[in-house]
């Protein structure tokens, strides 16, 4: 069909080879190849062309992994199946274990001789996993009659993707509509000598976390503050539990340089901005966790006149997650929503600021049951619960820190969709013993000045 329309073209001698192909499909046939053509085969884009199919339209989704620095590449699922969450979440876990297994000789568990850890072992079987989700989104776009291509796509125009091959072969595809959802890859400080050659790149907390827990000595370079953006009351209490297992914290540092020795060992030469000394140290491995960009320069998106943010790199987008050109949408980490109401937005800041006429923040420092036996310091297991001071008061939002808060808190999530109060709070019956329960019997406020140390069981 293609070396058909190709041929044609080029025997009228009316169109530039480029664009011949999608000019000639809609002129003469007046429909294009696809409904919707994604761009992106990570956790927005398969959600979008499954969705999208399943109504009905005939979808075509495109991904394409660009090998990092080092040459790694990865299947289909986008960052959080292959780099992100999934990997990192069963790392944490073998991190757990081994917390588990120490805690275990408290509860009566017999452990004979030393316990350590393989982190080959450990790597296999979560590849393995990796790869399995790999093969089930394959098989899933395959039953829901999904087209999936592995190839890099860019914009020609508002109805059509060029894409292109890793062998360079291209390929031209028109649809009625396009999302873009290319996600984001990590930062790299190129301004310091080293950093790319030597680097690894990641999620800082989350890797220095799990890799102190599996028993490696971890260190954590803070130019300024931790976890940026967050609550940084519950941020402190996040790196002082770190701290007090074990990671070590460099604060107020910056890199200046990294070098191959002759050992193979990377040497890291830092300024201490506290005091304007220099340090140098060796370690085996160097992850920069210094931020994600949008890739949108690969996209040809200045060409059709797609607005980005000219700070971030961003796709702007509006509240149904268009882009400035009609016919071309994108959502998730390459787009960000042009404008937010202010006021309607409390931040974490805010929120921090006991005196704050508008808030009513109510808060508990709680010891979970299973820290008891096993003699576990409880000091970071702390919650909080933010209201509107008047009326009902309303849940704006709610912290927590301790045994699995993810679970903890998305219980809770569901409660703010339907407007929760702080009494619908307190009519909610505890699952003893929880602790999630906590956040049922919290009604000591920061205001009050009172001691939120919970006692009793």
């Amino acid at each position: 069909h293609n070396n058909n329309m190709a041929a044609l073209c080029r025997g009228k001698h009316r169109w530039k080879r480029t664009n011949c192909l999608h000019v000639l499909t809609r002129n003469l046939t007046g429909n294009y190849d696809y409904d919707l053509v994604v761009i992106g085969g990570g956790s927005g884009g398969l959600a979008c062309s499954k969705e999208a199919a399943q109504l009905g339209q005939k979808v075509a989704v495109l991904d394409y992994v660009e090998p990092s620095v080092k040459g790694t590449k990865w299947g289909l699922g986008g960052t959080c199946v292959n780099v992100g969450c999934i990997p990192k979440k069963l790392m944490h876990q073998a991190a757990l274990l081994g917390t588990a297994v120490k805690d275990a000789q408290k509860y009566g568990w017999q452990i004979s001789g030393p316990i350590c850890h393989d982190w080959a072992t450990m790597a296999e079987a979560i590849q393995n996993h990796v790869r399995s989700l790999n093969w089930g989104h394959r098989v899933q776009l395959q039953d829901k009659k999904v087209k999936y291509l592995n190839i890099k796509g860019s914009l020609v125009d508002e109805h059509t993707v060029k894409g292109q091959t890793k062998a360079g072969k291209e390929t031209i595809l028109t649809a009625k509509n396009i999302v873009i959802a290319t996600g984001g890859r990590p930062n790299y400080p190129t301004q310091i000598p080293g950093a790319m050659e030597h680097g690894l790149t990641n999620v800082a907390l989350e890797c220095a976390g799990f890799l102190t827990g599996v028993g490696l000595d971890t260190t954590v370079m803070v130019r300024s503050i931790a976890l940026r953006g967050f609550d940084q009351q519950m941020a402190g209490l996040v790196t002082d539990y770190m701290d007090a297992y074990g990671t070590k914290f460099a604060w107020k540092c910056v890199p200046k340089s990294v070098d191959k020795l002759s050992s193979g060992a990377l040497q890291v030469t830092w300024t201490d901005t506290h005091t304007g000394n220099e340090h140098k140290d060796t370690y085996d491995s160097v992850l920069w966790a210094v931020g994600r960009a949008p890739e949108t320069k690969a996209l040809g998106l200045d060409k059709l006149g797609v607005q980005l943010k000219r700070e971030t790199g961003k796709i702007i987008l509006g509240s149904d997650e268009s882009t400035s050109v009609p016919n071309i949408y994108a959502f998730g980490d390459i787009g960000e929503v042009g404008v937010v109401d202010s006021d309607t937005t409390v931040t974490a800041e805010t929120a921090l600021n006991t005196q704050n006429e508008l808030l009513l923040v109510y808060h508990a420092f709680y010891k979970p049951l299973e820290f008891t036996v096993a003699e576990r310091d409880a000091s970071q297991c702390y919650l909080k619960v933010v209201c509107e001071r008047a009326g009902e008061q309303k849940i704006l939002g709610l912290h927590f820190t301790g045994p699995n808060a993810g679970e903890v808190t998305q219980g809770f999530a569901m409660g703010f969709q339907c407007g929760a109060t702080y009494s619908h709070l307190l009519q909610t019956v505890g699952i003893h013993p929880t602790c999630a329960e906590e956040l049922t019997k919290v009604s000591i406020t920061k205001r009050s000045g009172l001691d939120a140390t919970v006692t009793g069981c």
